[in-house]
């Protein structure tokens, strides 16, 4: 299959697993050339595993400025240019309430949070925007229901993901006309691998939570328990230069209509 990404050159950030994992295998159905940056190896290697000449994979941290440059090198077309920068990265705070916290608990929870699921994309777009500018390329960040809503989350989850909704308003204007930028806001998601915060030893996986997926099919109008690659469509139109040609500072919300339970 190939389509609007024929022959694009694409930065995932976070694409191991889960949804990144999902919108890499969409992009290379389409024709694109995909880079992922990933920081942890043994989903590197998976993907590396049976990957064809259009997928390179780069081991490093998407907060690390240098691992970003090194993961744009390689990604970058023959002219210097990158077509798209998808950011999937992200950390879960497993529905903490700041209540339960210590002051000095707050704060490192809150700079890890902040750190890993904003800056590392406003790093991104730092380290990008010269390549990206001059392919006229896109943006598109990964929200969440928690942007919209207080659910899917705690406080520190649903607080970065609402500074996201915002950067995705001040970027789109920020970086126009060259720079088209947009979101994906997903709703809970079973099959995913989604890390706590290791400040608070949080080390269990969205994907060992038992029931999980039954809750999930509870909480939206759909009845459905979304997979990762349900979202998958959302970030490829959105990176379609064609398609989505004159799309820019919106968010697409992939929640199967969560959002209007009252």
């Amino acid at each position: 299959m190939s389509g609007g990404l024929d022959g694009l050159s694409m930065l995932v950030t976070g694409g191991g697993s889960g949804i990144g994992q999902a919108v890499c295998n969409r992009y290379l159905a389409l024709g694109a050339r995909v880079t992922v940056l990933e920081r942890s190896p043994e989903h590197a290697d998976a993907l590396r595993r049976g990957a064809g000449d259009r997928l390179r994979v780069v081991v490093g941290d998407a907060t690390d400025s240098a691992a970003l440059a090194e993961a744009l090198a390689e990604a970058r077309d023959d002219d210097g240019g990158l077509d798209h920068l998808t950011s999937c990265v992200g950390v879960f705070d497993h529905y903490v309430s700041i209540r339960e916290l210590t002051p000095a608990q707050l704060e490192s929870a809150g700079e890890e949070m902040w750190h890993t699921n904003v800056l590392s994309c406003l790093k991104a777009v730092n380290v990008c925007y010269e390549a990206l500018s001059a392919a006229r390329g896109s943006v598109t960040l990964t929200l969440s229901e928690s942007a919209f809503h207080p659910r899917g989350g705690g406080v520190l989850y649903g607080s970065s993901k609402w500074a996201l909704r915002g950067a995705v308003d001040h970027l789109s204007a920020d970086l126009a006309p060259r720079v088209r930028v947009n979101g994906v806001a997903p709703g809970g998601t079973g099959g995913t691998r989604f890390g706590g915060l290791a400040s608070l030893g949080q080390t269990l996986t969205a994907d060992r939570s038992e029931g999980r997926d039954e809750r999930l099919a509870r909480s939206n109008v759909l009845g459905v328990t979304p997979r990762p690659e349900d979202h998958s469509g959302a970030y490829a139109y959105l990176a379609d230069p064609g398609a989505a040609r004159i799309v820019t500072g919106i968010v697409i919300n992939t929640d199967a209509g969560s959002g209007t339970w009252t």
